[in-house]
């Protein structure tokens, strides 16, 4: 065979072929003259390869070089090229010497891969794995398996491999699985994967969880449940039930499904019924009841379409069929029919073999629909059995039905446990006897609250309020006795022994305590004044005292119950009792209540102990409330006591309330004593004001009206003296000095026209300014007339003395000129009315 001239040594290759020729055995030699050969063609350059791996058959080098080159010129060559055949026989020329180096074999293998060469890729993949040590067969299976994965490979073939994989490492068992779905071999994939879930050291490669892949096993199941047998579906997915709580209506309807699938409807329709009965959220509900109706309706649609089809084919031929039945007589005596067309004819018109029961498919999705509230509500009851609420509600769902409503109380009193209710339990009790009442069964709502009352709740109100709505029916059926004697056994205090037995038992019921529920003797209270006689109402109030669970108002209404009896001084002596009992705060209305009775019956009948009583009260109660105490302290003194007093009471008062109170205090005070003594009085009560320490915002009210109070002959540059020094700032100051310069100049003329008598200081009933509780204030005139009591002559009132007679003006000289200022006028207020004034605005 000739060689081409092109493939001989050319003039520039005579230098490396003379090195080579020296010493052909240098690797250095050979792969100098290859790079210099870099631009030759691939036929020349492979006879160059061809000799230097002949000369060096163990280089690695050389071999990966020449391979590498020979792969990129079959690269887009057709794989039925004989260039491919060539490369083959390469590689199986390499590996002669090269068998231990995995590049070369997955460089082979590889290629046959692309070449779609089955049984000769198999075979050396097999050789691959003999030839290469175990640790590094791993670099040989990803490509084997990515192989036998390919369209074409016999499946039997894949099995085998994939087997053989496993034992190398069993940690890819779900690549395995993935296989068998991908290749539709669902009963090995079914067992694989319950394996996979009973191992306990398995570890998910890809991170699934238990969860996923029991899910996953669960749709295999279901989906493939005529193709999958030996395994124990049933048990499976309860058992992922009773594990997965989080997917529990999943897989309550997987296991429907599984059994729809299986041509089993009946037990289907039995695990829908059961998952309703047993899931515990509402969730999970609602997946099996809308996944139960959807199946109710589609079986119903179903057989409407095949009642539709027959009535088609009835019309079509049925007259045919009759005279083939008359024709053919006993199909028993018939043996060509095959099964199904003898059932048939045997069995037609035998309602146990109707399968197109429509009505009874209609009747059973429309009861279906109608218990979705009942089965929601147990749902929820079986959340919490003992949330009273729920109960209630699943009671009402049975409204009209009274023995199912009964049934249900009867089913919740003996569920709910009261230490642990959700609610009131006592009420499922009452409602109980409520129903028994409705329905005109009074006998058995007695039973029903006598068992009640004997349960340990878990508050004493829940007992006693048993025990009243029991007195309340009986009070209905107009049984008043029946009710008196209810509540006479209910207060009953329990015997010493009856105590001695429960103290040893170290568990006291409420029953121990219901003696002192305030509630029930409240209603016993209430039913004794109703019903009662006055002896047994005080009887029961006095034993509400004795135990000491009186209220403020139950003082005030044992009082007023005496006072209606005209028992005065008894009520009086509770109401003493009261203010004994209880502190401030609580016993503030009692002491209000009791001196407004005491004034209004006595009133200066018993003067002395009146103030006594006021005395006392003042004495023990809080700063913050006194004020209206002292007011009314004040107005007694002022209608059945001594000017003098009351003014003594109007400045203890103003001493004794809050900072905040003090300036509406003094305004009362001003007022009052203006009103009874004439302006005059009012001075020193400012002084005193201004002297007690009144916040800023009441000084800059108080020192102008004490500035104009103090000498209206006072000129305007020492009242603004006055308020400099009282640290009024200088934009207020420049206001008041514009309002009181109208009025010192005005002074002379209104003095002029007055007419002085020996006690009236120029002032007529000056109206009273008194504070209301939003903050402003409210001018009132007082024509009230204060009586002097008779014993009046031993106090001493300040020389307050009524004029007989006016006093000739020549007495008085200048005074005398002067006039009385207008009320009508209101240029020429006084400065007080005209500050105050200012202020409402």
């Amino acid at each position: 065979m000739s060689i081409p001239k092109e493939l001989y040594p050319s003039q520039d290759d005579l230098l490396y072929e003379e090195e080579i020729l020296r010493n052909p055995f240098s690797l250095k030699l050979w792969w100098r003259y290859l790079i210099a050969r870099n631009e030759a063609p691939f036929k020349k350059r492979a006879v160059i390869y061809e000799r230097a791996v002949k000369a060096l058959p163990g280089s690695y080098k050389l071999w990966y070089a020449y391979l590498r080159e020979r792969l990129e010129i079959v690269r887009n060559l057709p794989i039925t090229h004989y260039q491919y055949e060539s490369l083959n026989n390469t590689f199986e020329r390499a590996l002669v010497t090269m068998h231990k180096m995995p590049r070369i074999w997955v460089m082979y293998l590889l290629s046959l891969t692309e070449q779609k060469l089955v049984g000769r890729t198999r075979r050396t993949f097999d050789r691959a794995l003999c030839a290469l040590p175990v640790t590094q067969h791993e670099r040989i299976w990803e490509p084997y398996l990515v192989f036998v994965s390919q369209k074409g490979v016999p499946v039997e073939t894949s099995l085998r491999v994939y087997r053989r994989y496993l034992k190398f490492d069993p940690t890819h068992m779900e690549d395995f699985i993935e296989f068998l779905l991908n290749s539709s071999l669902w009963q090995e994939a079914a067992e694989r994967l319950a394996g996979v879930l009973n191992d306990p050291q398995f570890y998910s490669i890809k991170g699934k969880t238990k969860h996923q892949l029991w899910l996953e096993l669960c749709d295999l199941l279901v989906n493939h449940a005529t193709e999958v047998s030996g395994l124990k579906v049933d048990a499976i997915i309860r058992g992922g039930i009773r594990k997965f709580t989080d997917e529990v209506g999943r897989l309550w309807t997987s296991l429907a499904d599984y059994y729809i699938r299986r041509g089993l409807p009946e037990k289907a329709r039995d695990i829908y019924e059961e998952g309703m009965m047993t899931v515990v959220t509402v969730r999970d509900f609602s997946v099996i009841f809308e996944t139960y109706s959807q199946f109710e309706e589609s079986t119903l649609a179903y057989v409407m379409e095949q009642l539709d089809l027959e009535e088609e084919d009835g019309v079509d031929d049925g007259g045919n069929e009759g005279n083939a039945v008359e024709v053919e007589g006993d199909p028993r005596l018939d043996f060509k029919l095959s099964e199904s067309k003898f059932k048939e004819k045997v069995f037609r018109g035998f309602w146990l073999r109707d399968v197109y029961d429509v009505d009874l498919r209609l009747a059973r999705l429309e009861h279906l629909i109608n218990r979705r509230p009942e089965l929601a509500n147990s749902v929820l009851l079986r959340q919490n059995p003992h949330n009273v609420e729920q109960w209630h509600r699943r009671v009402k769902l049975f409204e009209g039905n009274p023995t199912k409503q009964i049934l249900t109380y009867t089913e919740a009193v003996r569920t709910v446990d009261p230490m642990k209710a959700v609610g009131k339990p006592h009420t499922l009790w009452v409602a109980f006897a409520k129903l028994y009442e409705d329905h005109k069964d009074v006998a058995n709502a007695r039973v029903i609250f006598d068992k009640a009352v004997q349960v340990n709740y878990k508050t004493v109100d829940n007992l006693a309020s048993v025990w009243c709505e029991w007195a309340e029916m009986e009070l209905r059926h107009k049984n008043f006795k029946g009710a008196l004697e209810l509540m006479k056994r209910a207060t009953a205090e329990p015997s010493v022994e009856v105590k001695r037995r429960v103290a040893a038992d170290g568990n006291e019921p409420v029953q121990m305590k219901l003696h002192k529920s305030l509630r029930l003797w409240a209603f016993y209270v209430d039913l004794e004044e109703s019903l009662g006689t006055l002896e047994s109402t005080r009887a029961v109030y006095e034993r509400i005292l004795d135990l000491r669970i009186a209220t403020p108002q139950i003082i005030i209404n044992y009082a007023l119950l005496l006072e209606e009896h005209k028992y005065f001084e008894d009520a009086f002596k509770v109401y003493e009792r009261g203010v004994q009992i209880f502190k401030y705060p609580h016993v503030k209305d009692i002491w209000v209540t009791y001196l407004t009775k005491f004034v209004n019956r006595y009133k200066s009948m018993k003067l002395e102990r009146a103030r006594e009583l006021f005395e006392h009260a003042i004495e023990k109660a809080p700063a913050e409330y006194v004020k209206p105490l002292y007011l009314q302290y004040a107005k007694l003194e002022e209608q059945y006591g001594l000017a003098k007093r009351a003014m003594k009471v109007y400045d203890q008062s103003a001493k004794a309330v809050p900072d905040n109170e003090k300036m509406g205090m003094y305004e009362i005070y001003i007022a009052r004593a203006a009103e009874i003594f004439g302006v005059p009085k009012t001075r020193e009560i400012y002084e005193q004001a201004i002297e007690s320490g009144l916040p800023d915002k009441d000084m800059h009210f108080i020192l102008p009206e004490y500035s104009m109070q103090k000498d209206q002959k006072l000129n305007l540059e020492e009242t603004v003296d006055t308020l400099k020094r009282a640290g009024v700032p200088e934009d207020e100051m420049a206001a008041l000095e514009r309002q009181l310069a109208p009025a010192v100049t005005s002074a002379p003329a209104k003095e002029s026209g007055r007419k002085v008598g020996f006690v009236s200081a120029g002032v007529e009933s000056q109206p009273s300014v008194i504070r209301t509780p939003d903050g402003g204030r409210k001018v009132t005139a007082n024509n009230e007339e204060i009586e002097l009591p008779e014993d009046s002559d031993t106090e001493n009132d300040d020389g307050v003395e009524i004029a007989q007679k006016p006093v000739p003006d020549e007495v008085f000289g200048e005074l005398a000129q002067n006039k009385e200022p207008s009320r009508e006028e209101p240029d020429k207020l006084g400065a007080l009315e005209r500050i105050k004034r200012q202020r409402r605005a």
